[in-house]
């Protein structure tokens, strides 16, 4: 497993910078934000993921919106590619309607809508990952962040309907928290379709802070072969520079497998 954290959380002034710190803090790479952008020579080949913001996203409700998401997308998986990385992140939508919250309307689409629109953007942008060779690493967020897509079953079916092996999917330890019976059987379940996870603990702080079971997490990621990515995504609890050496101090050891 490659062992990462997201560049935002990282001190320093230059992506190197960055990096560097993140290598002494025990991680293997960086998690970019605009796999992109310019100046990213000095992490290729340790910047496996990218998990940027969009003008628009993939289940937008307009149609101009998802279009423009897929275009930043397809941008996104070329960037990627070209630094030598494995994949981008993006969910079905963030913050754009959920049901769990008031004034709890009822969506301007139906779920067999939302299905449709889903699997078409999937398909195309897993072709466009596949030829890159590259993955669209498809994330599922918690009842409150997103009406679509919440569980790691729920997108790994919808990645099977995409057609394309270019389509993965990605399990945040956060979201799971609220959303899974088991985290650990819903990732032994996902396990063919599964290529990264992000690591967040209960408290949306940085792991070890709170209650997700991390060492079981590993352990079943351990179990089912995985070789991907794992990387911390985020808020950072304490002086930013400790926080982000003490996380990558125990994540190592996990990894590691020595006690934490």
């Amino acid at each position: 497993m490659i062992l990462a954290i997201q560049e935002n959380l990282v001190p320093g002034e230059t992506v190197a910078d960055k990096l560097a710190f993140a290598l002494d803090a025990g991680f293997d790479a960086l998690e970019l934000r605009d796999a992109a952008r310019g100046g990213l020579e000095a992490v290729r080949g340790q910047a496996p993921t990218a998990c940027p913001e969009l003008d628009g996203r993939l289940g937008d409700f307009d149609r101009a919106a998802r279009r423009r998401a897929i275009e930043g997308l397809r941008r996104q998986l070329d960037g990627i590619a070209a630094l030598g990385g494995r994949g981008v992140i993006t969910p079905a939508a963030w913050g754009m309607f959920t049901r769990r919250l008031p004034p709890f309307d009822e969506p301007p689409r139906t779920p067999e809508q939302d299905r449709e629109v889903l699997v078409e953007g999937l398909s195309e942008l897993g072709a466009h990952a596949e030829a890159a060779g590259v993955a669209l690493l498809f994330e599922p967020l918690n009842r409150y962040e997103d009406h679509m897509v919440n569980t790691v079953a729920a997108a790994a079916e919808l990645a099977e309907a995409s057609g394309s092996p270019g389509v993965r999917v990605l399990a945040d330890t956060y979201h799971m928290n609220i959303e899974e019976d088991d985290p650990c059987a819903a990732l032994r379940a996902a396990a063919g379709r599964l290529g990264a996870v992000h690591l967040s603990d209960s408290n949306r702080h940085q792991p070890g802070t709170g209650h997700v079971p991390f060492a079981a997490i590993v352990a079943t990621l351990r179990g089912v072969g995985f070789d991907g990515v794992v990387s911390v995504e985020c808020r950072l609890r304490g002086e930013p520079a400790e926080a982000v050496r003490e996380c990558g101090a125990y994540l190592r050891r996990l990894l590691d497998g020595a006690p934490a």
